[in-house]
């Protein structure tokens, strides 16, 4: 079995990599190529944590994989990671175990994947201002798919504290992203200006008001993805003229902003415009005008880490990188 490392995996596979495996699972799961079970998630209430445990298989391609997630949001206090991950993949023709995979980047990657392909078809061609609100471990990745698709000339960062925001703008300077950056703190500022919205907290309440926003703003919500986190506000969503979400059995189950405005008979889940995989073979339209406000929300599934994992192995062995354990 191949294991490979994150710092391996990130020197053989990016966000341009990720976006065209992503898209392509998407286009597998609307032709029903894809088994996805349903994740199982334990919570470990005294540390507000939680461990994801996500299987999926590729019954062409006869590849599965299954990943396991731990999400400790107090672990940076002890100089430990957020989120941290691996996935197993496994042939789906001899059940041969094929590779261990660190997933903690790739989960971020493919998560930054999914809002890079949701912006391309949802946000205005000409936008160019990011506001990017929470910026922690899994913003970065996020800023990254919505550059690998539109212009952006300005980015207005929020947190509550600035000191990490500023961290994060000299993080993406030393990326090598070029783009004037601003750490904001006053959210309602940097909600009016924006084109595009990047969320990814853990909020359990909206990280801003959704009487601020501009008509045209495109906001992709990927940080609560469990029923009592309500990241994005209910005006919001009902000011949206299409939401899409990454995967519907999924987002019904966790979204909590959008279950919460369900169970107020503000918003119904027969209100969602489509999967984003629709819109990837063209069965729903994105955009339509300059004045729409849409909204995509995410809260991940398995085989998007099936889909990243698997342009991985295939580039571990051709660039002969990482190491092989008798288990």
């Amino acid at each position: 079995m191949l294991v490979v490392n994150e710092k391996q995996i990130m020197q053989s596979y990016g966000m341009k990599e990720a976006i065209q495996d992503i898209r392509e699972v998407l286009v597998a799961k609307t032709a029903n190529k894809i088994a996805n079970p349903h994740r199982t998630v334990i919570d470990f209430p005294t540390h507000e944590a939680s461990a994801l445990y996500m299987p999926s298989a590729d019954l062409v391609g006869e590849v599965s994989a299954v990943k396991v997630v731990t999400i400790f949001p107090h672990n940076p206090a002890n100089g430990k990671a957020t989120t941290q991950g691996v996935v197993l993949l496994s042939d789906g023709a001899n059940g041969d175990h094929l590779a261990m995979l660190n997933a903690s980047y790739l989960t971020r990657l493919r998560t930054g994947a999914l809002s890079g392909i949701a912006t391309d078809y949802l946000a205005k061609k000409d936008a160019n201002v990011l506001t990017v609100i929470g910026t922690g471990a899994m913003a970065f990745e996020q800023v990254l798919g919505v550059l690998a698709v539109r212009s952006i000339e300005r980015i207005l960062l929020v947190n509550r504290n600035p000191e990490k925001a500023n961290a994060f703008g000299e993080k993406l300077r030393a990326f090598g992203v070029t783009i004037a950056y601003e750490v904001m703190e006053d959210v309602a500022a940097a909600v009016c200006q924006a084109d595009i919205i990047n969320c990814a907290t853990r909020s359990n309440d909206p990280v801003f008001n959704g009487e601020d926003l501009k008509p045209g703003t495109h906001v992709n919500g990927v940080g609560s993805y469990l029923p009592h986190m309500h990241e994005v506000d209910i005006t919001t969503i009902t000011r949206a003229s299409k939401i899409v979400v990454d995967d519907f059995a999924g987002v019904k189950d966790e979204a909590g902003e959008l279950m919460y405005a369900e169970e107020l008979g503000k918003w119904s889940f027969d209100d969602v415009h489509g999967e984003l995989g629709k819109l990837v073979i063209g069965a729903i339209k994105g955009r339509e005008n300059e004045e729409e406000i849409t909204f995509f929300k995410c809260v991940g599934a398995a085989y998007f880490d099936l889909a990243v994992a698997k342009g991985v192995y295939a580039k571990a062995k051709q660039q002969q990188i990482g190491t092989e354990i008798d288990v």
